[in-house]
């Protein structure tokens, strides 16, 4: 596993393709591990003409784990942004963010085409409006500006996400039961278990840290809403978002899309909070075409 120093702590990532290449930078989501961008997909990816880099962010994976700060305290996270203060917390989206251009940095990689998923979606967005000449297209999927006035997720999705779950190495059968109970709520159809299986047990043997999962939930609740910020976005931008998706609704997807001057808004019908495999060829077209259009224009 490749790891890099980067904004002063140590990513995990893998790269694929030519190194000459323009690259394709891809984010993840929170609490999960950068397997979730597929080798399938990561490779067709290269296959179209780039270097593609996934990562594990801060608190997931290979990467530097903040176990010197505990989990949070949720209730009083919420008391602090209610009473409009600011909480203290161990970092932000913006920290994240620092930790993308970072890695580009050690990488020796002047501008990228930058891709993220939920969580990841909102760290690919601070990337694009905060470091403009580091980026050359954005793609935003699955995720949202933190507009406050929008919908949030259905009342089951959040109670499973709530709900306490199964220590993996007490009791895996009944973790990955619960783990993979939400995965097939939140997704659309068809769900793929066997690969959802394999997901979970495979950042399981990575690293296994649901306080790192509650840190990264509070670097999203203080870092707030991003509208102003993504109306400075110039680079081009696509945003897609699944018609079904029960935990960061569709109204997200289209308030991304109208944040950003000129973002195409790719809708895909059945799509849940998840990248099927049947997906990849529409959702890598998507971001080729958008990368096209951003491309360095070539030297003389």
């Amino acid at each position: 596993m490749p790891h890099l120093k980067a904004n002063g702590i140590d990513l995990a990532y893998d790269s694929f393709g030519d190194d000459a290449a323009e690259a394709i930078l891809l984010i993840s989501g929170l609490g999960t591990q950068r397997i979730r961008w597929t080798l399938s997909f990561c490779e067709a990816l290269a296959r179209r003409g780039y270097r593609v880099i996934r990562f594990d962010n801060r608190d997931a994976g290979g990467s530097t784990h903040f176990s010197d700060h505990p989990a949070p305290d949720f209730g009083a996270l919420a008391a602090e942004l209610g009473a409009g203060r600011r909480p203290a917390v161990p970092y932000t989206l913006h920290e994240m963010a620092a930790d993308a251009i970072g890695l580009l940095d050690a990488l020796a990689i002047s501008r990228a085409h930058v891709v993220g998923r939920s969580m990841g979606g909102m760290i690919a967005q601070i990337v694009a409006s905060e470091y403009p000449d580091r980026v050359l297209s954005l793609t935003s999927i699955m995720s949202g500006t933190g507009n406050p006035a929008l919908p949030s997720a259905a009342p089951d999705v959040m109670a499973m996400m709530m709900r306490p779950t199964p220590d993996p190495f007490a009791d895996e059968a009944g973790y990955l039961a619960a783990r993979l109970a939400f995965a097939k709520r939140i997704a659309g159809h068809p769900f793929d278990e066997a690969l959802h299986r394999e997901f979970l047990l495979g950042e399981l043997r990575c690293a296994y840290d649901p306080a790192g999962s509650a840190r990264q939930i509070a670097a999203i609740a203080v870092t707030g809403d991003r509208r102003a910020r993504l109306a400075t976005i110039q680079v081009p931008a696509l945003v897609i978002h699944g018609t079904d998706d029960p935990l960061i609704p569709p109204a997200c997807g289209e308030d991304t899309a109208a944040a950003i001057p000129g973002a195409e808004l790719l809708l895909l019908d059945g799509m849940g909070h998840d990248l099927p495999a049947e997906l990849d060829a529409t959702v890598i077209d998507a971001i080729v075409r958008t990368a096209e259009r951003g491309s360095k224009p070539a030297t003389a």
